[in-house]
């Protein structure tokens, strides 16, 4: 009699344990992303139409390119790559001689929850980060590639640091991710087939890369996807993803579909409907909002985000950019330009080598945010 009531009360418990967890992820499946608060009525009848709407409204963001590029500070020998974070397709640093600079990778003053707080105090609404630039090196902890940050002296996902700040404090997290380019991935798009520089022009030819028939892009397309999946699904809610490397694609046109792109955007808002997806001006012209650079002067039928740098032209961390770097009137003329654009300033810092915010930023950045307070 006490075994059947000890199975009996056995089963009962599991049922309840199987209810709880059905409830919860059912909750946290509904429940709204805490950069949308005060849109929760748009995000139950139409998340992505949320997300559009707060998107528009956000005016200003904080953009950072921080990677291996960071600890050149923009030369490699002689060669002063121009941007700092093309160095390794400017110098034409092989593979293998390029991931070296993991293991001097500390990131060690790389502060996620100072750099919310500079974000917030400078009355920006979202960030985002470089989880993987065109070098291939990931800031976050991928089971795809050993080439990641949790495998450099940093040892730290410094993708999961940030996203939990933001999460805390009601700010956006928005993911670049390079698409059209990597330098590290035998199989990603090649010279011989595409034009907007996939890889660096390595003479002789690069040992690592695969040619002919042995390159398979498919391999590099499934990659991402296996990516996209890892940065949806491990990190909480995200605001956006933002792909990179747009020349690619569009310098050949008729093998474009080979890279599945509009499968890729597919597959991110299924996993997080609220997701924004952007590839700069746009490839396929059914991405969520547009992202060019900062001489733009176009119109755009969807919401538009203009991005611009701290430094006097770099995106990554150039010494020779240290003067120069944008003053508070400068940076308020931005934001007068891109609100008669109709359009959100996307702002970027590059991170000194160590991961810590270049002074004088800090200094404009918490200006910025009391005048726009006042």
């Amino acid at each position: 009699m006490k075994r059947i009531i000890n199975k009996s009360s056995i089963l009962v418990g599991m049922l309840f344990l199987f209810l709880s967890i059905t409830s919860c992820q059912k909750q946290s499946k509904n429940e709204v992303p805490s950069y949308l608060k005060g849109y929760e009525k748009e995000y139950a009848e139409n998340p992505r139409a949320a997300a559009l709407k707060w998107f528009e409204e956000a005016k200003f963001g904080m953009f950072i390119h921080y990677g291996l590029f960071s600890l050149t500070e923009g030369y490699w020998g002689d060669v002063h790559s121009k941007p700092a974070e093309w160095v390794q397709l400017r110098a034409l640093i092989r593979p293998d001689e390029y991931a070296k600079l993991a293991d001097k990778f500390t990131a060690e003053n790389f502060d996620a929850d100072f750099i919310t707080d500079l974000a917030v105090d400078a009355g920006m609404k979202y960030i985002n980060i470089t989880t993987r630039h065109h070098d291939g090196f990931c800031l976050f902890d991928t089971e795809y590639t050993d080439f990641k940050s949790t495998n450099s002296a940093a040892k730290r996902d410094l993708v999961a640091e940030l996203a939990e700040q933001c999460q805390k404090k009601g700010l956006g997290i928005f993911f670049y991710y390079s698409h059209g380019r990597d330098w590290k991935h035998p199989h990603s798009p090649n010279r011989e087939d595409w034009g907007g520089n996939p890889k660096p022009d390595y003479n002789p030819k690069e040992a690592s890369y695969k040619y002919g028939e042995e390159h398979d892009l498919q391999l590099y397309v499934e990659y991402m996807k296996n990516q996209m999946t890892e940065l949806l699904s491990n990190y909480g809610p995200v605001a956006g993803i933002w792909l990179d490397g747009r020349a690619v694609p569009n310098s050949t046109p008729e093998k474009v579909d080979e890279l599945k792109i509009q499968e890729l955007y597919d597959h991110i808002h299924s996993l997080q409907p609220q997701v924004l997806v952007s590839y700069k001006q746009g490839v396929l012209g059914t991405e969520d909002f547009k992202a060019p650079e900062r001489h733009f002067t176009g119109t755009s039928d969807v919401p538009l985000e203009i991005c611009n740098t701290m430094q006097p032209y770099a995106w990554g961390y150039d010494r020779d950019n240290d003067v120069g770097h944008k003053t508070p009137n400068e940076v308020m003329e931005m934001l007068a330009h891109t609100k008669k654009m109709k359009a959100n300033l996307l702002l970027n810092i590059g991170p000194l080598p160590d991961g810590t915010v270049f002074p004088d930023d800090i200094i404009t950045l918490r200006e910025v945010g009391k005048r726009l307070h006042n």
